[in-house]
């Protein structure tokens, strides 16, 4: 049987600083889940299962290049987090897997149901691909050689879940474990040099002459494969390489972030890639084009990730392709990003619903809460407008009620990744956005 890789998340030096996560009274995100690793850790091994804790001096990089230098394929991985969140009443547990993994899928309902069977007054807010987060993905599911999942066992700013790690923090380790002793078990301990089953692979809808191989539950690709579609991994160390049987191969999903769609069909154990470059030649990332999907589209995509936003603004996608045409700018763009800075319409930062602030846009002069408009409709022309302000140097189509409009400076940023430290300081702002539009395009079936 393999072994088991403990990270207590936060705690390492990032940026120069210590890390400490969330601040909380009296303790921290870092010291919680270092108090909880060391229960867990004596739990397991009184089971006899051997654990390896990343030293908590590690920074996050450095905590994947440590399992990364020790881990097997027979090994697998957990990281702990607490969440937190804007609304004290928010509050539960939730595991993130590498997306379209489904038995990643599973091994995180496992450590869920292990956690919620020993703690029931511990709501389960249910297994989770990296895709539904901001960025896209979560490097801790993807960048590791072992099977890893990313938990976050409760809301530092709930009190009923504080109270939970604070005071049933045995109880809660003893789920914990119960659930990688499952997950462990599910494995059956796989020989490193197992012969790994063959896949097939299709390309923009055609059979691919050569097979791809099954890894851990996660498809790989041959590596001629991925130059074929323009993908330069000399510049992307962080995805996950294989050599076997005399042939480098890459772990399809990685790809995703590299404009190209990865879907994977159970029945007929076929990997199916698409090239978006092919299906959006040169307008994938342009803001000022043309939308390619359906109201429904839309609104299928905001619902499975947000019921209640259908009840609250059920006229919003309608809104942002009538808005966006007006003004040349393409409404999958604009919504993708309504949806990030919105949390897909949950709100629940200082901007509230009632503002129909859908972008964090502010005023000059105004204080944290930033911009309102008198309704859905005009807080979704504002938006669009300030998009064609950073995009465009054509004038308006129609009259700018955007208060910001006339300090941008036109034609700056013509693509999503220039909003990158311009729209907000982040860095990857744009990728985040760009990750949610693959995302509708792929629930949409157009990649």
């Amino acid at each position: 049987m393999g072994r088991i890789f403990l990270s207590a998340g936060h705690g390492g030096v990032e940026n120069g600083i210590i890390d400490s996560g969330t601040v909380i009274t009296g303790s921290t995100e870092a010291r919680e889940m270092i108090l909880l690793r060391d229960l867990l850790q004596a739990e397991l091994r009184s089971r006899g299962l051997e654990v390896l804790s990343v030293p908590d001096d590690q920074s996050f990089d450095q905590t994947l290049a440590w399992i990364n230098q020790r881990g097997r394929n027979d090994d697998v991985s957990l990281e702990l987090h607490g969440d937190a969140a804007n609304n004290p009443l928010v509050r539960g547990c939730s595991a993130f897997y590498i997306n379209q993994n489904d038995v990643r899928r599973r091994h995180a309902e496992l450590v869920l149901l292990g956690m919620t069977k020993r703690l029931p007054n511990l709501p389960n807010r249910g297994a989770k691909p990296d895709t539904t987060i901001g960025s896209g993905n979560l490097a801790f599911c993807r960048q590791l050689v072992t099977p890893s999942l990313y938990l976050q066992v409760g809301f530092l700013t709930n009190v009923d879940d504080r109270y939970i790690l604070q005071n049933q923090r045995r109880e809660l380790a003893l789920g914990i474990a119960d659930g990688l002793q499952a997950w462990m078990k599910d494995l059956g301990g796989p020989n490193p040099g197992e012969v790994y089953p063959t896949i097939n692979i299709n390309l923009n809808s055609q059979i691919y002459g050569e097979k791809g191989i099954l890894v851990n539950g996660n498809a790989y690709i041959p590596i001629d494969l991925v130059d074929r579609l323009g993908v330069d991994l000399s510049t992307l160390p962080n995805v996950r390489r294989l050599s076997y049987g005399s042939v480098v191969f890459v772990k399809a999903v990685e790809l995703r972030d590299y404009n190209i769609s990865v879907g994977w069909d159970a029945p007929s154990r076929t990997v199916i890639l698409k090239s978006i470059l092919k299906i959006c030649p040169g307008s994938f990332d342009r803001i000022m084009d043309h939308g390619k999907t359906t109201e429904l589209q839309l609104m299928m995509f905001l619902k499975g990730t947000n019921e209640l936003a259908i009840r609250d603004f059920p006229d919003i996608a309608k809104l942002y392709r009538e808005e966006s045409a007006i003004e040349g700018v393409d409404y999958d763009i604009a919504f993708a990003q309504m949806c990030l800075e919105t949390n897909f319409l949950r709100f629940g930062g200082v901007v509230k619903a009632s503002q129909n602030n859908f972008a964090g846009m502010g005023t000059p002069g105004s204080g944290p809460e930033g911009a309102s408009f008198g309704s859905a409709r005009l807080g979704v022309r504002a938006h669009v407008q300030l998009l064609k302000a950073y995009a465009s140097i054509e004038p308006l189509v129609q009259e700018s009620i955007n208060p910001r409009f006339r300090f941008v400076t036109r034609g700056i940023a013509p693509l999503v990744g220039q909003l990158s430290g311009r729209w907000q300081s982040a860095t990857d702002y744009g990728d985040k956005i760009l990750a949610i539009v693959r995302r509708i395009y792929e629930l949409s079936s157009l990649l």
